[in-house]
């Protein structure tokens, strides 16, 4: 059990917060680092691992919204756009530019010129910021991507936007690290069941310690706070309800599903298609795999597992649209990833009238949040959003915070993006002193240096002086995992780690790109369960594999 975990769990009775953010997903944490470096006294728990829901569900991608502009949303695409290129500006070894390679069939509802000139002024309202599109004769991607199966289409064109080199959850946990250093008392495993307003006008929120490894008799935990954020994610609704809290939005949910399979194609990009129900498809690249999808489907509840039809809609629609050298079937599947996409709508006492809503109205609701205040209960709902628009969604929190009259003593504070550019130098020096780039392990796709200063930006200096102390620590632990056995001793101290999942999932990307059966059979995997969980190693051990 993380020591981190069990002193802030300590920590979250006994005083009053100025804010506790429920939920610990994107919007929560970046909520909580926005307020914390700010100087509010913050609190943040999650009832799962952090980014353990729809936050690590993602396709891993950060664009402006170029679906948008079919409904003329210009508004949101604009400002979409100018959120991507400010993630890519703020995060540059994270959050990086990435061609999109779409290819256009006969007889689609767009004309193949329209949508080139469309992904032209896309380019323009993104203030230029990417490589300028391109249109795609036949011959050339023909020439440039052969797997793509050409039949039935007169082309296609190119454009750009940008994904996380890393995954969704380990961006997440990042904000969540922030927010710690900003001496937010945030913690995993801490389920909260209720929440009242007293007549002082402080809110108690009764929680559980859920985590249930350590022994410790944590069952009952009462927060205090001036403010209640409700960053649930797709649970915001049943939340509010708990709560009391009326507003004047709720969220319906849509569900994507993405299989990992075996890399399809060697090039770093995109491939993109329209799939049969009209929805952009993409084949998106996954280190040494290839992630393809999604769904959407309208479903009724935040919890969604993938079924036969959505494999076989994904595997369908990929072995249509490209030349391989067999089907691929259920059995080349790695991973799945299956979450609901909370989407914002107006609370309308009619809508149960109207149940003919068409399928395309359906597929073009827009992924824009909203954080609806009750400046009265001094309460907050965050609604939708997504990725792209994270940064935003800290700034406007900390706004609606501050004029419920939290005092922010640092407002400008720069809460969000890599470590400044002298200290990359710096590392970047050390490790070339220490040649840290010729310990990279053979079959890794890349260097040391840019991996680990990727992965965790300052604290990286701390695994140089552990791979110093110990050139073992610089060894590859779980084979094809490229997650050396001071990594896992970084997460073991500092990360929050409670179950095997979490590391393997969020923490890492290594159940994504490692099969199950890869997994079991990696002899790094109990060493590294060792440095985890002490004691409890063989305990976490055999509840990751049995479920």
């Amino acid at each position: 059990m993380s020591s981190l975990r069990s002193a802030n769990v300590d920590r979250l009775g006994g005083t009053v917060f100025d804010v506790l953010v429920v939920g610990g997903g994107i919007n929560g944490a970046v909520s909580a680092a926005c307020l914390a470096a700010r100087g509010a006294k913050v609190a943040l728990i999650d009832k799962g691992d952090f980014a353990s829901f729809t936050s690590q569900e993602s396709s891993n991608l950060a664009w402006g919204g170029i679906k948008y502009m079919e409904s003329f949303e210009f508004g949101l695409v604009r400002k979409l756009c100018l959120s991507r290129n400010h993630l890519i500006r703020s995060y540059p070894s994270t959050v990086q530019e990435i061609r999109f390679y779409a290819v256009h069939a006969r007889g689609f509802r767009h004309g193949l010129l329209k949508l080139v000139l469309g992904t032209w002024l896309y380019w323009l309202i993104g203030n230029f910021f990417t490589r300028p599109p391109r249109w795609l004769t036949r011959a050339t991607i023909e020439r440039e991507e052969p797997i793509i199966d050409m039949g039935g289409s007169d082309g296609g064109f190119e454009y750009s936007d940008a994904y996380l080199h890393d995954n969704d959850a380990r961006f997440v946990w990042n904000f969540i690290r922030g927010a710690l250093n900003y001496g937010c008392i945030a913690t995993n495993y801490v389920e909260a069941v209720g929440s009242a307003r007293g007549e002082d006008g402080v809110w108690v929120t009764s929680a559980r310690d859920v985590a249930g490894v350590d022994g410790a008799d944590r069952s009952a935990i009462t927060i205090r706070s001036r403010v209640l954020l409700n960053a649930g994610g797709p649970f915001v609704d049943p939340m509010n309800a708990q709560a009391r809290v009326r507003t004047a939005h709720k969220h319906v949910f849509s569900k994507g599903i993405h299989l990992i399979v075996d890399r399809l194609t060697p090039n770093r990009r995109v491939l993109t298609f329209f799939a049969d129900d009209g929805r952009l498809f993409f084949v998106i690249p996954m280190g040494p795999r290839t992630c393809i999808g999604t769904t959407d489907i309208r479903v009724d509840s935040p919890v969604a597992d993938v079924t036969d039809d959505d494999r076989r809609f994904v595997l369908d629609n990929i072995n249509k649209r490209l030349r391989l050298p067999r089907p691929l079937g259920a059995g080349d599947v790695i991973a799945e990833r299956c979450g609901v996409r909370p989407l914002a709508v107006a609370v309308d006492e009619n809508q149960s009238k109207r149940k003919g809503k068409k399928t395309t109205d359906w597929m073009q609701l827009s992924r824009k949040h909203v954080v609806e205040v009750n400046p009265e209960s001094k309460h907050l709902s965050i609604f939708g959003g997504k990725l792209t628009d994270c940064l935003n969604v800290g700034e406007e929190v900390a706004e609606q915070v501050r004029l419920l009259g939290v005092d922010l003593p640092y407002s400008d504070a720069r809460w969000y993006g890599e470590p400044p550019a002298g200290a990359r130098r710096e590392f970047w020096h050390q490790a070339k002193l220490m040649d840290l780039d010729g310990l990279t392990s053979p079959r890794s796709s890349e260097k040391l240096t840019p991996r680990l200063w990727r992965r965790y930006g300052a604290q990286a200096f701390v695994l140089l002086e552990d791979i110093r102390r110990d050139p073992r620590m610089a060894e590859v632990l779980i084979e094809n995992a490229e997650y050396l056995r001071c990594e896992i001793e970084l997460a073991a101290r500092h990360e929050m780690v409670v179950r095997l999942d979490d590391f393997l999932r969020r923490r890492s990307k290594i159940a994504l790109v490692v099969s199950r059966q890869a997994l079991v059979d990696a002899p790094g995997l109990r060493e590294a369960c060792g440095l985890l969980f002490g004691p409890a190693a063989g305990a976490r051990y055999d509840e990751y594999f049995a479920v």
